[in-house]
């Protein structure tokens, strides 16, 4: 399979069809292989169907367990070759005198085969009618000779549907078993595994004793022998190595075991961990092993954790082992994600930031050129990709997850073409070539903040050229007006004049943001934007206006369930947060989480104007908590309350909600003022209400935002970003980190370790934290940190010649401090905190 063939949207690889022929027949004893013509009865090779022997008798071969009839002139021989599976075997102490209904058994044994698209379907064993049979092959799964037919495709491979070596699947006590078909036969269908008898208590004293002494030739001859093949790794961590049953949560492998032998072999000598590496290799090399059920996969669970990896000298076999993991069956790689997350968030972690390095090392290979060229290794990446997802959709299904989302970021990247991987994803002529935004776990907040203003500044650009064009078809002179979406408004019109503008300027929202302020000079370079945005924002979510309610126990706004506000105001806001990321521009807003998993539901406005936007499906009582906390405890209580709901509380399936001194009451059903709450429907209670407050009841008010926002920000760049990089990228970072601004801070005509610079900083850092965000709004026009920290802000400060008594100045276009050369620290702080707290407003002298 080619890795550059694979698409994002499928998580799990097709499974390679396994197809293999059937193997020669080994020629001992002077024996020749004999054939069988379509009775059951053999014949010697050539002697064609005519020929019959005078006395038969049967024997089934160990390994594929088909029983075939020996003629009296072969009876002698004590070594035959069964004719299916090639297998060479010892007749006179193997042989089994089965009875005729123990033979029909046999040949009514049916295994499972996996065909080339992923589906389980089953051969008849035996060869009845001349059907070539298909034989188990090492993995448990069956193979078919090359003149077999394909077997019709059944449904996909599911936790219930499991591959199994030999019988029927079945499910009990959450356990995947074989069914009877197995448990039938005889003990010679199963693998047997070496004996291990070393545990964690012995192991770890022998890894005392070869420190203390510094022989290691036992941990060698331990290590060596525990990784030489998938069978040994299984016999050693396994729990009951002899065991066919996989629970689909549980690996059943002794984990402690495993962590203490990764922890050792971390630490030893490089004979050690080079024999580690061979024997790996000969692992990954052994495809005849004979293995249990997901033994397979266990062996490469345990093997993709194994420490030797982080050297970048074993980079070539860990590729071979990522790709071993990619080819398994979705069914094995759904399993992988329910065994990842047994690990130890610090193993993970560990597990998570090497495969990150591996990738980096590959993109940026070192100039040794200790790596294979890229032509031949080209699939490395999109194999570690793959393991990642996998790593990325485990750690996704744990609530909370184990490691937070950033975890999976890879820095590095964001010095990658990415406008090039952002164009190869999109290109609809090459479909299935690989690019990193198929996997945008793996890209950071950073990266992705470029390839949206990137992609922003690639509309605006086609939107600019269409305007002009039209200009020139008209025979009208262009002005440089065209080229931007500018905004006259009035100060004490604020919210109205902004409606009106942006009302009338809708085809003009993806040019550039250009505002201006009735009755004040100024050219907007950026700062008057800021302060549009702000001055909008804040006086928009006044009480006043009635759209958004603030909750003083969560600090937070949600949208009014009494709409008071118009819809075209819910419009305005969702087209200012929309072009509030189109434009670069930091809004200091203050929504729950939920509103933007609202955002992105669906992250692309569908095609149909009827299609439901912006519901979350399912919402939790943590959603809830969010908004109301009060609330949500409410709700808890009742869902674990002991007594009787319906006498003790006396709630119908209504709810109420106060906003602005108002209590509202609605039903959450028909007749829902009638219907009592009880025991027994308490929990549809509290779905129906969640339901109730975060979708039904302010529908309308939040269509009419998400319709505002994706009017401007509609782009296939959206759907790589998670609702906390929405967040961030409209509210910016709430870290501030003053330190980090001041190692990007440049100077004019100062020099960092002049007094006023040194006692500038000092009195910055010593203000409360409400005066430096003031600080932040009165020099760079947002007081919110952009993405990335402000250690990716730009920032300087320059000397007031001759007017030491004058306050402080800014340009928030430029992020630009102007300050005067104070006598002495009291001054500035005096001075500083009185330019700070009344900036507002725009002037020229």
């Amino acid at each position: 399979m080619d890795p550059n063939s694979w698409n994002w949207e499928l998580l799990f690889p097709p499974i390679p069809r396994l197809i293999v022929l059937r193997p020669a027949l080994v020629m001992t004893d002077a024996v020749a292989p004999e054939e069988h013509n379509g009775n059951g009865r053999s014949v010697p090779n050539g002697a064609g169907g005519a020929t019959n022997t005078s006395r038969s008798d049967s024997v089934t071969c160990p390994s594929c367990h088909v029983t075939v009839t020996l003629s009296r002139s072969l009876e002698s021989r004590r070594r035959l070759v069964c004719p299916y599976c090639g297998a060479m075997y010892n007749h006179l102490d193997a042989r089994l005198r089965t009875l005729p209904g123990n033979r029909d058994h046999l040949q009514q044994l049916r295994l499972p085969i996996v065909d080339g698209t992923g589906n389980i379907g089953s051969l008849m064993v035996g060869r009845l009618g001349g059907v070539s049979v298909g034989v188990p092959d090492v993995h448990g799964l069956m193979v078919r000779p090359a003149s077999t037919a394909s077997c019709a495709s059944l449904p996909p491979i599911t936790k219930e549907h499991e591959t199994r070596f030999g019988g029927n699947v079945g499910e009990e006590n959450g356990m995947l078993s074989m069914g009877p078909g197995l448990m039938s036969g005889e003990d010679s269908l199963l693998p047997r595994y070496p004996e291990r008898e070393t545990n964690r208590e012995e192991f770890l004293q022998a890894v005392r004793q070869a420190t203390q002494s510094g022989n290691y030739g036992d941990l060698l001859r331990f290590y060596s022998r525990t990784f030489e093949s998938y069978a040994d790794i299984c016999a050693t961590f396994k729990n009951d190595p002899n065991k066919y049953t996989t629970v689909l949560e549980d690996p059943e492998l002794n984990m402690e075991f495993v962590y203490s032998v990764n922890d050792a072999l971390r630490n030893s000598p490089s004979t050690i961990q080079k024999t580690v590496l061979k024997s790996i290799v000969n692992a990954l090399l052994d495809e005849k092993q004979k293995l249990y059920a997901k033994d397979r996969v266990r062996a490469l669970f345990i093997i993709l954790q194994n420490p030797i990896f982080t050297a970048q000298s074993s980079y070539t076999v860990l590729a071979h082992v990522l790709r071993h993991i990619t080819s398994l069956p979705n069914a094995d790689h759904q399993m992988l994600v329910h065994w990842f997350r047994t690990l130890d968030v610090g193993r993970l972690r560990t597990l998570v930031r090497q495969l990150t390095q591996f990738v980096t090392i590959r993109q940026f290979p070192p100039a040794d050129r200790s790596l294979p060229p890229l032509s031949k290794s080209k699939w490395w990446i999109p194999a570690a990709a793959r393991i990642l997802a996998l790593l990325n959709a485990a750690n996704n299904g744990c609530q909370p997850p184990l490691l937070h989302y950033s975890e999976f970021y890879n820095s590095a990247l964001d010095h990658v073409d990415l406008m090039q991987e952002y164009w190869r994803w999109q290109s609809p002529d090459r479909p299935g070539q690989f690019s990193y935004c198929q996997y945008p776990f793996m890209l950071s907040i950073v990266a992705k903040r470029i390839i949206l203003t990137k992609d922003a500044e690639h509309q605006m650009i086609l939107v600019a050229r269409r305007s002009l064009v039209a200009k020139v078809a008209r025979h009208q002179t262009p002005q440089i007006d065209i080229f931007f979406l500018n905004i006259n408004v009035r100060r004490n019109h604020m919210v109205a004049d902004s409606l009106k503008e942006i009302a009338s300027k809708q085809k003009d929202l993806k040019k550039k943001l250009r505002v201006s302020f009735v009755g004040e000079p100024g050219l907007d370079m950026g700062g008057l934007t800021k302060e549009w945005f702000l001055l909008l924002i804040r006086d928009i979510f006044q009480p006043e206006y009635g759209m958004f309610v603030y909750y003083p126990n969560s600090r937070c706004y949600w949208f009014s369930l009494a709409q008071q506000g118009s819809l075209r105001e819910y419009n305005l806001i969702g087209v200012l947060m929309g072009l509030a990321v189109y434009n670069s521009i930091i809004l200091d807003l203050h929504f729950p989480s939920i509103c933007y998993r609202k955002l992105l539901s669906p992250p692309v406005v569908p095609p149909l104007d009827s299609a439901a936007v912006g519901v979350t499906r399912d919402p939790t009582i943590d959603d809830l908590a969010e908004i109301m906390p009060d609330v949500a405890h409410g709700l808890r209580e009742l869902l674990k309350y002991e007594g009787s709901v319906e006498e003790d509380m006396g709630l119908s399936f209504q709810a109420s909600l106060q906003e602005y001194d108002r209590i509202m009451t609605y039903n959450l059903k028909e007749n829902g003022e009638h219907i009592m709450v009880k025991n027994s429907n308490r929990e549809e209670y509290v779905k129906l209400y969640l339901d109730w407050v975060l979708n039904t009841a302010i529908y309308a008010q939040f269509r009419a935002f998400y319709l505002g926002f994706h009017s401007v920000t509609a782009s296939n760049a959206l759907i790589m970003l998670r609702p906390e990089e929405v967040e961030m990228l409209v509210c910016g970072s709430p870290t501030l980190d003053l330190h980090e601004l001041r190692k990007v801070t440049e100077y004019d005509e100062y020099r960092p370790d002049d007094r006023v610079i040194q006692d500038f900083w000092s009195v910055l850092t010593s203000l409360p934290l409400d005066l430096q965000k003031k600080f932040l709004l009165f020099t760079t026009g947002s007081d919110r940190i952009p993405v990335g920290g402000m250690g990716e802000m730009y920032f300087k400060i320059s000397r007031m010649r001759d007017r030491e008594d004058n306050l402080p100045e800014a340009h928030t276009c430029f992020n630009q401090l102007i300050l005067p050369d104070y006598p002495n620290r009291d001054v500035l702080r005096k001075k500083l905190i009185i330019a700070i707290s009344n900036a507002e407003g725009f002037g020229l002298e």
